[in-house]
């Protein structure tokens, strides 16, 4: 095994997508279920979100990125527009929400952006009445 493919905990490679990109659907599919809530594998997720792999694959790597800004740049994708609608729980995520219900020409991304913003917004009411 190479430099850039060392191996880290819970089978994961850390240092290279390469390894990860040539595993079956399903042997990725079950690297990425298998990562730990804490994982430093954002970057690697990201290319796999950024492959040419099926839908549900690319889904998945998506909803275990612990950054959800680095999915702003997929919000154009419908699959991946609905994960990030739905990791923008931050009142300053309101205004990136609204846009992506002005903008989306997914109908199930602006549905998930508006389901967060109404999910802010209870939020919100709720911290004020403290």
């Amino acid at each position: 095994m190479t430099n850039d493919r060392r191996r880290g905990g819970a089978g994961t490679i850390v240092g290279s997508s390469d390894g990860w990109l040539a595993l079956s659907d399903d042997e990725l599919l079950y690297r990425i279920e298998s990562l730990a809530h804490d994982h430093d594998q954002d970057q690697i997720l990201l290319d796999v979100v950024r492959s040419g792999r099926h839908f549900f694959v690319r889904q998945e790597a998506a909803k275990k990125i612990r950054d959800p800004e680095l999915l702003k740049a997929h919000a154009s994708d419908r699959h991946i527009g609905q994960i990030l609608a739905r990791a923008m729980t931050r009142g300053s995520d309101v205004g990136y929400l609204e846009k992506l219900m002005a903008e989306s020409r997914h109908l199930e991304v602006r549905k998930a952006a508006e389901a967060q913003l109404r999910l802010i917004g209870t939020k919100e009411k709720g911290k004020d009445k403290r």
